[in-house]
C-alpha cells in the first residue's frame, strides 16, 4: 500500500499522532471542516492507518454529550505520518510536537 496521502489526510493523521484522538478534537486542531475530517478518518481506517473504538455509553451519558469515537494511529499510520511530514514539511510547523 502506498503511504502517499493528501495534504488534508496527512494533517489529520499528524493530529491523531499528536494525541488529538476524536473527530471534533481533530477539527478544532486542524481547522478542517467535518465534511473533510470524517470521510478522511473512514479512509484512514479502511487503509489500516488508524483504528477506532466508541467510548462506553455510560461515559458519554455521564458527561451529557453524544458518544465519541476515538481514533488511534497504527504502526503503519505512524510510518505514513512520518512520510507525509517529509512530503509536506509545513506539517511540522502547523502542528508542532510540543502542543500535546
Amino acid at each position: 500500500m502506498s503511504t502517499r496521502l493528501s495534504h488534508s489526510a496527512a494533517l489529520i493523521l499528524k493530529a491523531l499522532s499528536l494525541g488529538f484522538c476524536f473527530g471534533f478534537d481533530v477539527m478544532e486542531m486542524t481547522g478542517l471542516p467535518s465534511g473533510t475530517v470524517y470521510p478522511a478518518l473512514r479512509r484512514l481506517e479502511r487503509d489500516g492507518l488508524v483504528t477506532s473504538h466508541w467510548e462506553p455509553e455510560q461515559e458519554s451519558t455521564r458527561n451529557g454529550r453524544p458518544a465519541r469515537r476515538y481514533y488511534q494511529v497504527t504502526p503503519e499510520g505512524t510510518s505514513a505520518a512520518l512520510a507525509a511530514t517529509e512530503r509536506y514539511p509545513l506539517l511540522a510547523r502547523l502542528l508542532p510536537e510540543n502542543q500535546v
